[in-house]
């Protein structure tokens, strides 16, 4: 019996291919990273100009004019099925924590940063979205909301 070799291929392909999965994996090791942060360190700014979302990627801030602070309530989601976040569109949804953009069972769009569902603050604007926010003082948020923002 005689036994033939294989001619070795290129190991150029085969550093690419490591270089693609360890940028693969470096990517979701730091989107994990900032998730679990935003979860610890999101915080929700209230000024005259408006609401400022801050912590992690779905950030931003929603104009004074555009909130509908006399029309937002706390709630508890589940006593208000309707309000639920059921659809993820774009964002996190981990135990004990959701952020992003999801659409809730109403058919509603919404930015929701939860990390509980008993005392919820669910906000509406006028961009065709709400907001649900789990604020660690929720009935001092929504005065200052409606300082804020008074009109339905």
């Amino acid at each position: 019996m005689e036994s033939f070799a294989i001619v070795p291929g290129p190991l150029r392909g085969l550093w690419v291919f490591f270089a693609i999965m360890l940028a693969v994996l470096l990517l979701g090791v730091t989107v994990l990273i900032a998730t679990v942060r935003g979860a610890h360190a999101s915080r929700f700014e209230l000024s005259d100009a408006g609401l400022r979302l801050r912590g992690d990627f779905y950030g931003r801030m929603i104009p004074a004019d555009s909130l509908r602070g006399g029309a937002a309530r706390i709630v508890d989601l589940s006593n208000s099925p309707e309000l639920q976040p059921r659809l993820r569109t774009m964002g996190t949804a981990f135990p004990g924590y959701r952020a992003g953009w999801f659409r809730l069972r109403n058919g509603e769009k919404a930015l929701v940063y939860l990390t509980e569902t008993r005392r919820t603050i669910y906000l509406p604007t006028r961009k065709g979205y709400s907001v649900l926010l789990t604020p660690q003082q929720p009935e001092r948020f929504l005065e200052r909301l409606r300082s804020v923002a008074p009109s339905e």
